[in-house]
């Protein structure tokens, strides 16, 4: 990326903070879910093996043998839809900047702000609250329904408040820093390779124009993560590595993220005492810890026992019950997430004037 195109950054934070994801408009997570579905459905139908349908525990030569294969379609899928989702994103920019730059720099915000869910989140919470607020329970578990996994025809008031906390601090990571961490990779990106090669770098090369790329490429690890990235049927083996690659991706920006909340809550050390203590007890190497870390600066506790298709599961408990969760709590989390966008997306400013100086 060059220099002249950081300007996209803010943008992009711009358009996803005033309008977000409209709904009804087009989306590259949209046309990504449509190629998971079809290979998807196609792998199944090479196997013969319908969604739940798997070799009888006594033929355990054909049980492992169909493991290791639908392990490997999984990771031809993972690393082809990625690799893909850049590729494709990069040869739209450069075709529209092509045609004119000022092109190029709209597709680029409108692509960009796309991977960010900074508003989204911000909608989803509206949503839910606005009944709640005025004691509509039966429309708050409703639209609550359309957010989250467990069921909700039978949740109370507090677990209405606490299912909705937990989404929204468990998707502030992988929903809006994780992709900006990337988005600023990507920025970085051609200035890191000419301090290791000797010549200029190409700036129509894929990696001299990253920003856009590399964001979308890390959506489509995050889409694939929360498609098939059960450890249920049928995509327990179809989405291993799906799972475990988006863990890996998501583990630098997680931790980051769990920093910079730590310091602005002028109580770094025990927000990082709690967050040992408790985020590390999650399934999840990095859900668990974005939840945990905002839990222990709003003084509330997040976790416990949830229904999932009438089973019910329990997860562990992250931070200390001090306060009971309150909508203004939540509006709080959005809020702290927001701060955490800005410093960094601060921090890279100073770096782009850093640049523009030594020039």
């Amino acid at each position: 990326m060059m220099p002249d195109e950081f300007p996209v950054l803010i943008l992009a934070a711009v358009l996803d903070y005033s309008i977000g994801d409209p709904w009804g408009w087009p989306h590259p997570v949209q046309a990504m879910g449509w190629a998971i579905d079809r290979y998807t459905r196609l792998v199944f139908n090479i196997w013969n093996n319908p969604p739940g349908k798997m070799p009888e525990a006594a033929d355990r030569p054909a049980g492992d043998r169909h493991k290791l294969l639908l392990r490997c379609a999984g990771t031809i899928l993972a690393i082809g839809l990625i690799v893909g989702s850049y590729t494709v994103s990069w040869s739209i920019v450069q075709a529209a900047s092509w045609v004119h730059p000022l092109l190029g720099i709209a597709i680029q915000t409108i692509l960009l702000a796309s991977c960010f869910a900074g508003r989204s989140l911000r909608a989803a919470a509206e949503d839910v609250l606005a009944p709640l607020n005025v004691g509509d329970l039966v429309k708050a578990r409703e639209r609550l329904s359309l957010y989250v996994g467990r069921d909700t025809e039978n949740l109370s008031e507090p677990e209405i408040l606490r299912a909705l906390l937990e989404t929204v601090t468990e998707n502030a990571v992988d929903g809006v820093t994780a992709p900006l961490f990337y988005a600023l990779l990507g920025f970085a990106l051609p200035h890191l390779l000419l301090s290791v090669t000797a010549g200029p770098i190409d700036p129509n090369s894929m990696w001299a124009s990253a920003i856009v790329p590399l964001a979308i490429a890390y959506k489509a690890a995050s889409t694939l993560d929360s498609t098939i990235g059960y450890k249920e049927a049928p995509y327990t083996d179809l989405g291993w590595f799906s799972a475990k690659l988006e863990d890996v991706l998501t583990w630098v920006p997680c931790r980051l993220t769990v920093i910079t909340l730590a310091l602005i809550s002028g109580k770094p050390i025990y927000i990082w005492q709690i967050c040992q203590r408790d985020a590390v007890k999650d399934a999840s190497p990095n859900s668990g810890w974005s939840e945990c870390v905002y839990a222990a600066i709003l003084g509330v506790q997040l976790g416990g026992t949830n229904s999932y298709r009438g089973v019910l599961k329990h997860k562990p408990l992250l931070g200390e019950p001090v306060h009971p969760i309150t909508a203004p709590l939540i509006c709080q989390a959005l809020q702290l997430t927001r701060y955490c966008f800005l410093i960094w997306l601060g921090l890279s400013l100073l770096f782009y004037t850093f640049l523009g100086l030594s020039r």
